[in-house]
């Protein structure tokens, strides 16, 4: 931890407010406590940096006058007439300062318990922190709840003052025990503050220049920590993300293009890039970069919303990740560590399933373990069996399908997720690794509470003159798989054979299977929601035992949809074709592929 003195006092330069060409500006967040004085130190602040507008400190006092109450510099943050009133902060407040070295955005969230989702939304929003402890009271529940909080949101940053030193007569062994506590508590959670210094925040002291009344400390006054704060190397140099945010076609003008949407979150690219998506693992290249009543383009970096179209037509689609394939790839799982943080009014709890939301993923996913949880109030951890409201969790969670993310010490815009629970974001976190993936039970096959009939398979292959197969006909968008496979069904019946068909709604574009909540598409797996090509190799897994060959049609399957009906149908077959596109079925395209479908069914001695 640094704790080189910065000589050199600060002095204010231009207007307050006025912005300099070329000056850098930082945001800050500057949490604590209720009433350990965060809106003081930063209304001190802008009062002693000359930042304040014209008149504004005067009004204020005058305020104070009128209502017969002591001045406060707090008031100079908390301009919300309930907050003065109860003399809190309820709602972050974003003020703007400078320094000699660079512009300031400080974020002022509210430190009251039942406020902690502003403090989120405010930290989420800041490259360094402020943390701030009253000296006599000492550190408190949300003390260690923010600094949790910071550390799980990823800033790395964090300087921590113990202030009104003034009430303990500026003592320096009050100031040592304090940080000592605080910095054990922090490294159990990973963190390292980057400085510690003792102020008066309303006395001014250690502020912006160094106090005469704690000689014996010789580190940094506040401002010079906040001046020694790194700003963040910018986004376009990290590695390329982009989220799917949805894929448009324009069919009039003879418009062919397919154009993959969504907004670059980091890194950039440029027209002939190699770009693979995840977690599909589905390959291709960068033909264009198209923009809405837009300039033409052939390269795009982080923070711009853009479109893309590719070389080789792939069917992907909202979820995916679009990253390069000369980078450090996504990761991807469906077993992840997490540090969550839970807002919920019900508790987080290992049997009931919710959802991850994760870039423009939306999976279902439920609280495998817990492996670690920090109750705030008290100075160690606890082993409980669901996270309760305002707690803080270390723990596993189990995805119904693999998701794409990147761990939070790599990337922090695809290492952030929000969980929802009855349409409700109830808590939210960071990942810290993706976990080895254990076999997911519906693998098993059927449910086991169905007795099974004693005619083996052979024998009814026998009966029947045919061996069970699954057909799976799929198809992206402009195809339509669910013709060729009633034609097929259609077919093979003709031909005296035992067929069933089974149609599937869109992989990947319905929820309407997965927020069903009245349980009756739960299966062995223990899912309340679980995926729809779950739901198909299910039902397909007993219609093949009964020795039926299984046509079945489906948009938007991806690869481990297709691992997921494998897994299912074992030990029968399973054969995927492709639907024809919609334009091409007048030309006969549907009964070449019945034909093609025929012929590979009397291969695998089906038929």
């Amino acid at each position: 931890m640094e704790s080189t003195r910065i000589p050199t006092p600060f002095a204010p330069t231009g207007i307050p407010g006025s912005k300099v060409e070329g000056r850098i500006r930082m945001n800050i967040v500057i949490v604590g406590h209720v009433d350990h004085g965060k809106s003081t130190v930063v209304g001190r602040l802008l009062a002693d940096t000359g930042s304040l507008p014209d008149g504004k400190l005067e009004s204020v006092r005058a305020f104070c006058e009128r209502n017969s109450r002591p001045f406060e510099y707090a008031f100079l943050l908390d301009a919300l007439k309930d907050e003065q009133a109860q003399g809190i902060t309820i709602d972050t407040a974003r003020t703007f300062f400078k320094s000699a070295k660079r512009d300031y955005i400080i974020i002022d969230a509210p430190g009251h318990i039942e406020f902690l989702k502003n403090m989120v939304t405010g930290a989420a929003r800041a490259e360094a922190a402020v943390l701030v402890i009253d000296a006599k009271e000492g550190i408190r529940e949300n003390s260690k709840r923010h600094g949790y909080l910071l550390a799980m949101l990823g800033i790395k940053q964090i300087t921590v003052v113990v202030n009104k030193m003034d009430l303990v007569n500026y003592s320096k062994e009050a100031f040592e025990d304090i940080r000592d506590e605080y910095i054990a508590f922090l490294a159990r959670i990973g963190a390292t503050p980057r400085f510690f210094i003792p102020i008066s925040a309303f006395n001014g002291e250690n502020l912006i220049t160094p106090s005469d009344k704690m000689p014996w400390f010789k580190g940094h006054h506040l401002l010079g920590a906040m001046d020694a704060f790194e700003k963040e190397p910018p986004k376009a140099n990290q590695p390329f993300r982009m989220p799917i945010q949805d894929v448009y076609k324009f069919t009039s003008l003879n418009d062919d293009r397919r154009i993959v949407s969504g907004r670059v979150e980091s890194g950039s690219a440029k027209v002939g890039d190699p770009v693979v998506f995840l977690p599909s693992g589905k390959k291709s290249r960068i033909a264009s970069i198209e923009g809405f009543h837009a300039l033409p383009r052939t390269e795009v970096g982080a923070g711009v919303s853009i479109g893309f179209t590719l070389a080789e037509q792939i069917y992907v689609g909202r979820g995916e990740v679009m990253v390069k394939a000369s980078e450090v790839q996504a990761e991807v799982s469906r077993r992840l560590r997490i540090n969550l943080f839970w807002m919920g009014k019900k508790p987080f709890n290992p049997g009931k399933t919710y959802y991850l939301k994760l870039g423009t993923a939306k999976v279902p996913c439920r609280l495998e373990k817990i492996n670690y949880l920090i109750d705030a109030s008290e100075s160690g951890g606890q082993t409980k069996s669901a996270v309760e409201r305002h707690d803080v969790a270390d723990c596993v969670i189990e995805l119904s399908k693999p998701l794409a993310f990147d761990p939070i010490a790599r990337l922090e815009s695809t290492g952030r997720f929000v969980i929802v629970d009855q349409y409700e974001i109830a808590g939210g976190g960071i990942v810290r690794e993706a976990l080895p993936e254990e076999v997911h039970v519906a693998a098993s096959g059927k449910p086991s509470l169905l007795s099974r009939s004693t005619l083996g398979g052979e024998a009814r292959a026998r009966l029947l003159n045919q061996k069970p197969a699954l057909v799976i006909i799929s198809g992206g968008p402009g195809r339509n798989p669910n013709l060729a496979a009633k034609a097929l069904e259609t077919k093979l019946i003709g031909l005296g054979k035992h067929a069933f068909y089974l149609g599937l709604e869109d992989a990947q574009e319905s929820e309407s299977l997965q927020t069903s909540e009245s349980g009756n598409a739960k299966i062995e797996s223990g899912w309340e929601a679980e995926v729809p090509a779950a739901i198909l190799g299910q039902a397909a897994s007993l219609l093949l035992d009964a020795g039926l060959v299984v046509v079945a049609a489906a948009k938007g399957l991806d690869s481990e949809d297709i691992k997921t009906l494998e897994n299912l149908v074992k030990p029968h077959a399973l054969l995927q074709l492709e639907a024809p596109a919609d334009a091409e079925e007048a030309t006969g395209t549907t009964a070449g592929l019945v034909e093609e479908a025929l012929g590979k069914l009397r291969g695998m001695g089906s038929i």
